[in-house]
């Protein structure tokens, strides 16, 4: 097994490869004047099973053209099996055709993938789960749950209620209800542009409560603040945020300093582009992914991972 690392979010490489009881595959990446991306494996990988771990977050163009670069200097080389460690997968939002004359580009990036040469995928906390039917590839498809869940059980007092700040994450709220013995409530939400959420309305009950508003990923903190505002005049007790990927820039940090939330819950699936402040608690997938990458490569079973203990 070799553990090849992108430049997206080195130190996560380094812990999952340390974790994994291994080092990291040596290459170098660099720049040309134009800015066009050279990269060399400096290691022999034939016939080896390779990891490429290479979130797809911001720039998000950069870091994805990178990553097909390796795969593609990876299969000359000849690696017996190569598999994209994406711990974010980026342009997860666009999976459908929503509006006339619009790409469904988290199926093109699958196609890139494949075509430079993947063989297996292994991804965290999907925008949308039905983006693992792009691919004709396998895809290994983890939970960010055991660890966030592990944090809150002993971080956040009782009588909780899991909030879904928008319909589309019901699925997601239930799921953390379950596993928390809580109860589940969802805001509506009107978006009237990328950075300009109102939330309209709350269905379920809240009053007294400790909520927890669960998503998949922020980075203007608009939906969260909203949701937390209704949720305020709602008479929620308290108000935390879990969410998976944090691409939180400083406009986000700053509406969430002022917002009523008194701690947003993320991990370090992607680093974080700006100081976060003291309301942001990072938690590291690092063991996560390094166990799935240990199994996959016995040919294990990962199912135990979505377990919390």
């Amino acid at each position: 097994m070799k553990i090849l690392a992108g430049t997206a979010h080195r130190d996560l490489a380094e812990r999952i490869a340390k974790a994994a009881g291994t080092e990291l595959c040596g290459a170098e990446i660099s720049r040309f004047p134009d800015g066009e991306i050279f990269v060399k494996i400096t290691e022999n990988i034939r016939g080896r099973d390779l990891y490429i771990i290479q979130p797809t977050s911001c720039p998000p163009n950069e870091t994805l053209m990178e990553l097909l670069i390796m795969i593609d200097a990876a299969k000359r080389a000849s690696a017996k099996r190569i598999t994209a460690v994406l711990p974010y997968y980026g342009y997860a939002r666009q999976d459908r055709k929503d509006q006339p004359r619009v790409p469904i580009t988290a199926k093109l990036v699958a196609n890139l993938l494949v075509a430079a040469g993947t063989n297996r995928l292994l991804t965290m906390d999907l925008h949308a789960q039905q983006i693992q039917g792009f691919f004709d590839i396998p895809v290994d498809h983890l939970y960010a749950a055991p660890v966030i869940v592990k944090y809150l059980r002993e971080k956040t007092p009782d009588n909780l209620v899991v909030v879904s700040p928008d319909t589309g994450g019901m699925k997601l709220a239930a799921a953390y209800a379950d596993m928390l013995g809580a109860g589940v409530a969802v805001v509506g939400k009107e978006r009237r542009s990328a950075v300009d959420v109102v939330a309209t309305h709350l269905v379920g009950d809240v009053e007294g409560c400790n909520a927890v508003l669960v998503d998949d990923m922020t980075s203007t903190a608009g939906t969260l603040v909203a949701a937390a505002n209704l949720l305020v005049d709602a008479g929620a007790a308290s108000i935390r945020a879990a969410v998976s990927h944090s691409l939180l820039n400083t406009k986000g940090v700053e509406l969430l300093e002022n917002s009523p939330i008194e701690e947003l819950v993320v991990t370090d699936s992607v680093p974080q582009r700006c100081d976060t402040g003291d309301k942001v608690k990072v938690l590291s997938v690092a063991g996560l992914l390094a166990d799935a990458v240990c199994r996959i490569h016995d040919n294990n079973s990962v199912t135990s991972l979505f377990n919390i203990t």
